[in-house]
């Protein structure tokens, strides 16, 4: 394993890539039964045992997706593993490996290296996916992440986010918002700390918020509890760029409308108490702020009593017809046009 009671910094041009790879390789530990070969070949080899497979890709930019000034490289490698392993989830699939690729700067010693390493091999074990490869490269433009996330299902279990029907329950799991007031908060605390490195970063009782922007956890346990209680969503996907745009994508590609609750929308209170200390309105962050990683679906009316009494699950909503539009009823009876104002990834930045 990686040794983290190292404090030398070891440039990489010292062991070169190959060598990189095969101090990586060395830390990495296979113990999913359908990884045949993981590092060490042109290609890792998976077995599945006639399941369908699923596959899928995130990219990580410095200075685009997180901030190093205060993103920990720990933290950083933890969660470039968990958004892609909610994108299986998100299928209603099982997650069993991952490639995870890089591409650094010289600015960055072996240590650095390590550090992110050992956040994306604690998310592996914590859900039990296998690091079966990927790559290292040098960058001109910052740090570079680059993971691919491979899965399961049965044929007859995958869901989509084509399948939600007239009436169908609105649903999502945890809590929203969340995230985005952690990033608030920190990027509040970077602006002070520039203009005044002497000053410390005041985060104390907010620790919920800023862990779910830094360390956010997919929800493989929701896939578990469908399993459970015999639920199959006739569609879902992720909340990764804000619930009215995730609720917008569900309601085109299945071609239907909905019917949202602005009080259903679950609002964990250090959320709410932020959103008014930084002048924000909760629900906004909800509806724009992404990155929670939490589970939207939609479920047959018969599944109701199974998943009413469930903590863990909010019903905020249901599907209509297409002609009727995708609304919001806010709290006070209002009706409004869902309208998707989150993650736009070729805005154009100031």
């Amino acid at each position: 394993m990686f040794d983290f009671d190292n404090t030398e910094r070891t440039n990489l041009e010292e062991i070169g890539e190959f060598g990189l790879i095969d101090y990586i390789s060395k830390a990495v530990e296979l113990n999913e039964k359908s990884t045949i070969k993981g590092i060490g070949d042109d290609a890792a080899v998976l077995d599945f045992e006639g399941k369908r497979t699923l596959v899928s890709t995130d990219l990580l930019l410095e200075g685009i997706h997180f901030d190093l000034r205060y993103v920990p490289l720990k933290h950083l490698g933890y969660k470039a593993v968990q958004v892609n392993l909610s994108d299986i989830y998100a299928m209603n699939g099982i997650a069993s490996q991952i490639t995870f690729s890089i591409g650094l700067s010289s600015r960055f010693p072996l240590e650095a290296v390590e550090e992110i390493y050992q956040g994306a091999l604690i998310a592996c074990k914590k859900y039990h996916v296998d690091l079966v490869g990927g790559d290292t490269s040098a960058s001109a433009q910052g740090l570079v992440i680059s993971v691919t996330s491979i899965g399961y299902a049965d044929a007859d279990t995958i869901v989509y986010r084509n399948g939600a029907q007239e009436g169908d329950l609105l649903c999502v799991s945890g809590d929203l918002g969340a995230a985005y007031m952690g990033l608030q908060l920190l990027e509040r605390e970077k602006k002070i700390y520039l203009e005044n490195p002497s000053v410390q970063p005041d985060l104390e009782g907010k620790d919920y918020i800023v862990e779910r922007q830094l360390k956010p956890e997919a929800r493989k346990d929701i896939i578990e509890l469908f399993a459970k209680l015999a639920v199959k969503p006739t569609a879902m996907m992720d909340v990764s760029d804000g619930l009215a745009s995730e609720i917008l994508h569900i309601c085109k590609q299945s071609d239907k409308g909905c019917r949202l609750y602005e009080e259903k929308i679950p609002l964990d209170q250090m959320t709410y108490d932020t959103g008014r200390e930084f002048g924000i309105d909760p629900t906004v962050a909800a509806l724009n702020g992404g990155e929670d990683y939490e589970l939207l679906f939609t479920v047959a009316q018969s599944d109701h009593d199974k998943i009413k009494n469930q903590p863990d699950i909010s019903i905020i909503g249901y599907i209509t017809p297409a002609s009727e539009g995708c609304e919001m009823i806010s709290k006070s009876g209002n009706v409004y046009p869902i309208t998707a104002q989150g993650w736009n990834a070729f805005k154009k930045k100031n």
